[in-house]
């Protein structure tokens, strides 16, 4: 397999970051519409955080938190009994040769940030940061 000579593999492609924010925006809109049929799903409030692709955009990955954080294996159950109407959905917005298979993964970025914050307010950090 040839490896594109503009991209050394180390990250997505510009590509795979546009298809991934496209299909995050039109999975957020979905949701928040309440087009599935899923009075249980369309309860939740759901934030989608990112979308990351496959290289071969086959394979879509979403990263979600319910509002306020609760729930959520309650919400990762729901989105997967619900994941062959949301890819119809979703596919139906956009002009994709593929139709991608979602995934989802809670999003634990806030809490990665809250960890970070408390390891720069710990004092000898803190020492280190003021130096």
């Amino acid at each position: 397999m040839a490896k594109n000579k503009f991209h050394d593999g180390g990250g997505p492609t510009q590509r795979q970051l546009r298809v991934g924010e496209l299909i995050r925006r039109t999975l957020s809109d979905v949701l928040n519409r309440g087009d599935i049929h899923d009075p249980e799903l369309n309860r939740l409030s759901l934030t989608v955080g990112e979308v990351r692709t496959s290289p071969d955009l086959r394979v879509a990955t979403a990263y979600v938190l319910p509002l306020g954080g609760q729930h959520q294996e309650d919400a990762l159950e729901l989105l997967h009994r619900n994941r062959a109407e949301l890819r119809r959905a979703v596919s139906k917005q956009l002009t994709l040769k593929f139709s991608p298979e979602l995934r989802f993964e809670i999003d634990d970025t806030f809490d990665k940030l809250d960890a970070t914050r408390a390891m720069f307010d710990q004092p000898h950090v803190r020492q280190d940061l003021d130096e």
